[in-house]
């Protein structure tokens, strides 16, 4: 089952093309990374597929809904995780939840039940009341993630989620989203950090606004000859004729 299907999008901003003529499906409970350098149209390309911003041309299904005609019914069905951290670091770790289970449109009653299901995951019983700008940055992102995630999107997307944070955070945070994949939720991650594309089922890799490369980890490596998706990367980045998106 698809739990996103593109078609030829594409975004133009005057006569610059940031996104090009895009095609690419993902399937329920994928993990998928979607990787470019800086330039490559890949925020542009989230942004699309979050409701965010309406593409100039093409087509695109976001949890089984239609980008054109039905984008705010796309932003209920979806969870979205910044690179910035996105939470109110001046409201107390139970305010942020219970603001944005608000925005969700989740009952008092399922407030309560997440908050305290949240605050065991993460061990943060007795840190609910501190301000959010009080706790590390691992922390932080964690957190983020897991409100993202409190009204039990079908797709999750994730921007960078792991930018700044130590290597065990990090290893954490992917144990998060493997559970969350487990669980049927689709996954779809930007990512610097090479190793983490590994840990994608498939890979699509954008250079200067189009798709050019797509697949399994292996078969990427596979198809350039390559030790690592570090590697692959390299290899097509270095193409690359674009600044930053």
């Amino acid at each position: 089952m698809k739990a996103i299907s593109v078609q030829n999008l594409t975004k133009q901003f005057g006569a610059f093309t940031a996104v090009d003529h895009i095609t690419f499906d993902v399937s329920q409970g994928e993990i998928f990374g979607f990787l470019g350098a800086n330039g490559a149209g890949k925020t542009t390309a989230m942004r699309m597929l979050c409701g965010l911003s309406m593409p100039t041309s093409g087509d695109a299904i976001v949890a089984g809904y239609d980008l054109y005609k039905q984008a705010e019914e796309i932003k209920k069905s979806i969870g979205y995780m910044s690179q910035k951290f996105s939470l109110y670091e001046d409201l107390t770790i139970k305010e942020n939840i219970r603001f944005y289970g608000g925005i969700y449109g989740l009952t008092n009653a399922e407030i309560k039940e997440k908050t305290e299901r949240l605050a065991v995951t993460l061990r943060i019983e007795d840190k609910l009341n501190a301000l959010v700008r009080s706790l590390p940055l691992g922390w932080k992102q964690k957190l983020s993630f897991s409100v993202a995630m409190i009204h039990d999107p079908k797709i999750v997307f994730l921007d960078e989620p792991t930018g700044g944070v130590d290597p065990i955070t990090r290893r954490e945070f992917w144990a998060m989203i493997f559970e969350a994949a487990n669980r049927g939720t689709t996954v779809f991650a930007t990512t610097h950090y090479m190793d983490e594309a590994e840990y994608c089922n498939r890979v699509s890799i954008m250079v200067d606004g189009k798709v050019a490369a797509l697949g399994t980890p292996n078969e990427l490596k596979e198809n350039y000859s390559a030790k690592d998706m570090g590697d692959v990367f390299l290899q097509l980045a270095r193409g690359a004729k674009r600044g930053d998106d």
